[in-house]
């Protein structure tokens, strides 16, 4: 049966039933932001505690999404997503709060406090892997081959939107800081989350599956991991994804502590820079999916953008990095947002390539694409945090300044963004003549 046929047997989504889909990711991104950022920092700044001990615990939750290719080969063989996006954000809800309720026990009682965020970051991991990859293994077999891309570029615009919204306004609330406000500001966000997430997926997709109309995944895990990994544009692409990923992961955690530690900014204002960069991988999306993919390609390919993002992040680190030696007067803030957009451009590009090529080879693998694209990102987004925030500490112990140490770490996360370049023009170049993303679209079982 062809994917033509699978959507009018299911019912192709509507632009409202996509626009639905990204509240979802929006309730997903508002939890995960405030422990990547706002928690983060407080471990770092507030409790003076090393940024490696956040790291590990990023890194934890990313190692959990190892097991993403294995959720989306579950929800592929059961034919039926909203079980794990639900099941998902209740779980990472709850480690959300259990993440800021450790926060706020490590002031008393440092192991018990890090012990309950071990836990609590383990089942943030778990939370994302199933309700994210479930969400788009949702999209891309419920959307139409023509509308994936934009549906793809609109539910990573909604969580970039629940990034905004949730830093500036966790921002006004948290100053001045307290674990009291801490736990208030976090519960809230995550019972928003929850209901709003829960209140979006409601009647997304039948009630059973039609046998007919999209019958299981044949085979083990195993083997359909290795059908997935023989596809040579599946295996670049995850190469990409991992090289690009850990270059954007390692800025991460240590820009708030970086404004913090070098800038004197309190809690609330490095929380509204984090709002001020994420708006601009907001802006950068949009101009990337206009430019790039909605608009036909006009003003440029998707493969251009996604080298052309690289590129630009790649300058804006180097920014940064001299700003750790200019100190106070430096333009931060408008730093923070030429990342942003640079970081969104080639986001943006790279998700829509994704969304292209995620029916594209063996059927029925959607979930299992997506799963081990997840994953690679999951571990380069976990070995760029703990590294970023172990460079970071390891700079400041050799180097007296802490705009020299955060500079140093910054210009190699450039250089990685370069690498990251070189990779991008390599992939779908021998699919078509004008080595164009575009030409990447989902083929027919």
């Amino acid at each position: 049966m062809s994917g033509t046929q699978l959507h009018q047997g299911q019912g192709s989504l509507g632009w409202l039933g996509i626009f639905r889909l990204g509240l979802v990711q929006t309730a997903l991104g508002a939890v995960v932001v405030l422990t990547t950022s706002a928690i983060n920092r407080v471990m770092v700044v507030e409790l003076a505690l090393p940024a490696t001990i956040p790291g590990l615990l990023v890194a934890l939750h990313y190692a959990v999404q190892l097991s993403r290719p294995a959720m989306g080969h579950g929800s592929d063989r059961g034919g039926r997503r909203t079980p794990w996006i639900i099941g998902g954000i209740g779980v990472l809800a709850l480690g959300g709060f259990g993440a800021a309720a450790a926060t706020a026990l490590m002031a008393e009682h440092l192991a018990l406090g890090i012990g309950l965020a071990v836990l609590s970051f383990l089942a943030v991991g778990a939370g994302v892997g199933a309700a994210g990859t479930s969400l788009l293994a949702l999209l891309a077999t419920r959307v139409a081959p023509n509308r994936r891309a934009p549906a793809a570029t609109i539910v990573w615009l909604m969580m970039i939107f629940g990034f905004i919204v949730t830093t500036a306004l966790a921002g006004r609330f948290l100053d001045p800081y307290s674990p009291q406000r801490l736990l208030a500001v976090t519960a809230t966000v995550c019972g928003i989350a929850v209901l709003l997430a829960a209140a979006a997926i409601w009647r997304m997709e039948p009630a059973a599956p039609a046998v007919e109309a999209r019958p299981a995944a044949k085979g083990s895990f195993r083997e359909a991991l290795a059908q997935v990994w023989a596809e040579p544009e599946a295996r670049r692409f995850t190469i990409f994804v991992f090289v690009s990923m850990l270059a954007y992961s390692a800025q991460d955690l240590i820009l708030e502590p970086f404004g913090g530690q070098v800038f004197g900014l309190s809690l609330g204002e490095t929380t509204r820079l984090a709002s001020a960069q994420h708006m601009g991988v907001f802006g950068g999306m949009i101009l990337a999916a206009l430019a790039g993919g909605l608009g036909g390609e006009r003003f440029g390919s998707l493969r251009a953008w996604t080298i052309g993002g690289c590129l630009a992040s790649a300058l804006a680190l180097a920014a940064l990095a001299a700003a750790g030696t200019v100190g106070p007067g430096f333009p931060l803030r408008v730093a923070y947002v030429a990342l942003g957009l640079a970081n969104g451009a080639f986001a943006a590009a790279a998700i829509a390539t994704m969304m292209q090529m995620a029916g594209r080879g063996r059927a029925r693998r959607e979930g299992m694409r997506i799963g081990l694209w997840g994953a690679a990102q999951a571990v380069a987004f976990g070995l760029g945090g703990l590294a970023g925030a172990a460079a970071s500490d390891l700079a400041r112990s050799l180097i007296a300044s802490p705009g020299l140490a955060y500079g140093a770490v910054f210009a190699a996360e450039a250089l990685l963004f370069l690498f990251s370049a070189l990779l991008a023009a390599r992939i779908g170049r021998k699919a078509t003549a004008a080595g164009d993303f575009g030409a990447l679209a989902p083929s027919r079982p």
